[in-house]
């Protein structure tokens, strides 16, 4: 497989144009459905904010979100830390003595039902309420970026380290389309070529954490949940572990 730093000066010379041409060979425009900020089960379902008495909970909906995205939104309204974020909870575990281990991402906070906690609807149309300064990957959503020819036969298959959710359903060329109802709808050049724009941003973001995640990592033996990020190590409040000492 190839380095990060490989993959890194591909995704630096990512043809924008390009991108923006199979963008438009597959077509999207949102519906402002929802889908892809709501929990990937059915949550609350009724519009409310609580589940459902009896009811299973949902897998919460997530998000990745790199440290300056995370500032970006807290500034956007003055929000605490953990209103706008929470570890991504991939190598969580929970425990009688509370949730314990170590994650190497930051997803978007979710409320009660596992949607978005940004996510607002009414009457069955969907808003963002930080939509201008929403994260990359909600931006580019449901594209992601890949190379079937080189990486067919990895697992995770892209240039990035994250993908948005849902399976993918359409391909042309290095762009792969994910589920949602938006796709295959006309779209016009400009709004391709700002997609196309932050898809290849999203590439070199991600790839950029990715690197800084490795090589800022350090191994801890400290009691309840730590989060590696490009930055360093933090609690789920975001504050480093330097810090606490």
């Amino acid at each position: 497989m190839d380095s990060l730093e490989t993959e890194l000066e591909r995704a630096r010379e990512l043809d924008v144009s390009a991108l923006a041409d199979a963008i438009e060979t597959i077509g999207f425009e949102c519906t402002r459905c929802g889908a892809c900020c709501k929990a990937a089960d059915e949550g609350c379902g009724d519009g409310s904010t609580e589940p459902a008495d009896g009811g299973t909970d949902p897998e919460p909906h997530t998000a990745t979100v790199f440290p300056d995205e995370i500032r970006r939104l807290q500034a956007a309204g003055d929000y605490d830390f953990r209103d706008v974020v929470r570890p991504m909870p991939y190598g969580i575990e929970e425990t009688p003595d509370g949730p314990q281990g170590e994650t190497f991402e930051w997803a978007l906070q979710t409320d009660d039902c596992g949607d978005c906690t940004f996510y607002d609807e009414s009457d069955g149309v969907g808003a963002c309420t930080v939509h201008e300064d929403r994260p990359l990957i909600c931006k580019t959503y449901p594209f992601s970026i890949g190379d079937v020819d080189e990486r067919q036969h990895n697992e995770d298959g892209g240039l990035g380290t994250t993908e948005p959710m849902g399976g993918i359903v359409d391909q042309e060329g290095m762009v792969r389309a994910h589920e949602c109802e938006g796709l295959r709808r006309d779209i016009s050049r400009e709004d391709a070529e700002e997609l196309a724009a932050a898809l290849k941003e999203r590439a070199i973001r991600e790839l950029e954490e990715a690197i800084g995640v490795r090589d800022n990592y350090e191994p801890t033996d400290l009691d309840g949940v730590v989060v590696h990020d490009s930055e360093g190590q933090k609690r789920p409040d975001g504050i480093p572990l330097d810090n606490q000492e």
